[in-house]
């Protein structure tokens, strides 16, 4: 009899354990890594049997390289169309197959599905500084990539029975962007305008290093001139969207194309401390050669910075 009553207790437990019997009650991807798909525009997280997905419409215009303001997120309304959250139980484990392929993988299948009807998603954009090991200026930084970090701000889901559920504030997690700016100069490839301009510039590829300086600088004394970085005397790294022609910038205007991307603006200096620009001239008979030196310059664009360095050589060009 006892094992008669005991088959029958299994009986009933698998029973319960069938698909359509499954209850969720709460969605939990706190210790998941978010992943995107380039396919469908998909941001998601997948654990075991169950996803969770963002769709957001136009999504670049929203994971930029414009670092937020402190307490300033982009808030992107939640409405189920354009802009979607959804929640989906699986009836076995869940691959990247299931979000990304172009034609679903037909296994597992879905069991539940919440749809998230209100709320908002907000997106806080940060930059990812780290040091530059490979440059010579010393103590330098680069920027590796951006993250954001992302959170539902009372969304709703509504549940296939009816039911909804509110999450006040929900954390997804981070989405990591890797974009780096080449800096890929020559010192050797210096060149300034014409005698008379004050413009010099540094061309590779799509990237350029400009700097705009008074004409206190060339008057080929032949000793260090130092000053600040000023509105008189400034540095500008301008990245485009294609690659430049080396006399873009001795055209003027300069040219409509290529199409600006970023433009990073050297941060005013203090004389003795930061921030300085260095011209050293030498005699090569007959002419006089100029070498640049930018001194503990930092790079600015928004609320994005990194550091040149203690000492970073911007190059040579005889004048």
């Amino acid at each position: 009899m006892k094992k008669i009553i005991g088959l029958f207790a299994l009986m009933l437990t698998l029973n319960g354990c069938d698909d359509g019997d499954i209850t969720i009650e709460d969605i939990n991807f706190e210790d998941v890594t978010a992943s995107y798909c380039d396919q469908n525009d998909i941001l998601y997280k997948i654990k075991d049997n169950e996803a969770l997905l963002i769709q957001i419409e136009n999504s670049e215009n929203f994971f930029t390289n414009e670092v937020s303001d402190e307490g300033d997120p982009t808030v992107i309304t939640i409405n189920n169309t354009t802009n979607r959250v959804i929640y989906r139980a699986y009836s076995g484990e869940v691959a990247t197959g299931n979000i990304c392929a172009t034609i679903p993988l037909s296994t597992p299948s879905v069991i539940e599905e919440w749809v998230a009807t209100s709320g908002t998603i907000e997106i806080t954009t940060t930059a990812n500084v780290v040091p530059n090991t490979t440059s010579t200026a010393g103590n330098a930084t680069k920027i590796t990539g951006y993250t954001y970090y992302i959170e539902f701000k009372n969304v709703t889901f509504l549940k296939p029975n009816g039911v909804e559920q509110l999450y006040e504030t929900y954390v997804f997690g981070d989405r990591i962007i890797n974009s780096s700016l080449p800096f890929a100069f020559n010192v050797a490839n210096v060149v300034k305008c014409d005698i008379s301009s004050n413009v010099i510039y540094n061309v590779s590829g799509k990237e350029s290093l400009v700097l705009n300086l008074d004409s206190s600088f060339f008057t080929g004394t032949l000793s260090p001139n130092i000053k600040p970085i000023s509105a008189t005397n400034k540095v500008t790294y301008k990245l485009f969207e294609t690659a430049l022609t080396t006399d873009y910038f001795c055209t003027s205007p300069f040219p409509a194309t290529p199409i600006l991307s970023e433009e990073w603006n050297g941060v005013d200096g203090v004389g003795g401390v930061s921030g300085e620009i260095e011209v050293i001239a030498t005699e090569v008979t007959p002419d006089i050669e100029y070498t640049i030196h930018l001194k503990k310059v930092t790079l600015k664009r928004g609320n994005a910075e990194f550091y040149l360095g203690d000492d970073y050589i911007y190059g040579t060009f005889i004048n």
